[in-house]
């Protein structure tokens, strides 16, 4: 059996995942625990969330009997906890490693998990970056596992120019930094999309009263969490994104942006670039942004030909079958 463990506030990319898996391979063999404090809530039929700081025996437990783990992330220091009392479970882990588990390092037990994790998922160049922070000694699988990463074609309806900043209130985003570039547009047919669903409190009231008073109406602020569905129909209606972070964030919007034929400006020193580059993807450095359109229906051919539905389904294979002696 392989145990799954994700933190259930990834919904929009797990809930996906688990489907997938249900649907493409023999859902017996794998089980998910999503971290939450709604505890014994079934969402899937071989799915629990359960409460990770006060159900810690029951994770133990399902972790002694599994014959693989897979992490989809490491949310919690109580995880790296109980990798440091039993740390026999290595021999049998994979970490599918998130950019905010190596960019946010929140303790030494968190780094000792990251140095002492034996396999890690990832790509190659987020893998370099994870070395020159931490004394890695973890083997490198390069695997596409989320369906979220699929192409979806949406048709996108006809109106005024749409600009996604960002993809959260997280202030390593620098929306301010953006504002300014924006300036100029501010009397042009546009609206502005801020996605704020999640980040400091603080910094989400600065940046939505700033560009609030520069475009006024024009500008569309987003702060419930969406379901999947909806949350693609909009990216699908946006004809510029603008990513203004360095960190590996939004790497599955991107993608979906990328083969919506979204014109994308990235931070110069985005790590997603090289990437992007060895894919063949087109996009544009938020140095100097302009509201032209561009043609770029070759995104969309060069994101079906790196990751679909058959290859996805391949990679899945291949890491639930990986022999990790």
């Amino acid at each position: 059996m392989i145990l799954h463990i994700a933190s259930d506030n990834t919904g929009h990319i797990i809930y996906p995942f688990i489907k997938f898996v249900n649907q493409h391979f023999d859902k017996k063999e794998h089980f998910y625990i999503l971290c939450s404090k709604e505890r014994d809530i079934k969402r899937f039929e071989n799915a629990i969330t359960k409460d990770i700081f006060t159900q810690t025996e029951f994770f133990i437990q399902e972790m002694k009997k599994a014959d693989k783990i897979l992490l989809h992330g490491i949310w919690y220091d109580k995880l790296c906890e109980i990798y440091n009392k039993h740390p026999e479970f290595f021999n049998k882990t994979l970490w599918n490693a998130w950019g905010g588990d190596y960019y946010y390092e929140r303790s030494e037990l968190h780094r000792w998990f990251i140095e002492n994790v034996k396999f890690i998922i990832t790509d190659k160049n987020s893998f370099e970056i994870i070395k020159k922070m931490y004394n890695v000694k973890g083997k490198l699988f390069f695997k596409y596992l989320y369906p979220s990463q699929l192409f979806k074609k949406y048709r996108k309806e006809k109106g005024k120019l749409n600009i996604l900043i960002n993809h959260s209130g997280d202030s390593r985003n620098n929306h301010l930094e953006i504002l300014k570039k924006l300036l100029f547009f501010r009397k042009k047919n546009i609206k502005i999309f801020l996605i704020l669903s999640y980040g400091e409190e603080n910094y989400i009231k600065k940046v939505k009263r700033e560009y609030k008073k520069v475009f006024k109406n024009k500008c569309i602020v987003i702060q419930k969490k969406m379901n999947l569905n909806k949350y693609l129909k909009m990216l699908a209606q946006m004809d510029i994104a603008i990513f203004n972070h360095t960190e590996q964030m939004a790497k599955n919007t991107k993608f979906f942006l990328f083969a919506n034929q979204t014109k994308i400006y990235l931070n110069k020193n985005d790590n997603l670039i090289d990437e992007f580059k060895r894919i063949g993807l087109k996009f544009w450095i938020n140095k100097n942004i302009s509201l032209k359109k561009d043609y770029l229906y070759k995104n969309h051919i060069k994101i079906n030909k790196e990751i679909s539905k058959e290859i996805l389904k391949k990679h899945l294979k291949n890491c639930f079958l990986m022999d990790l002696k």
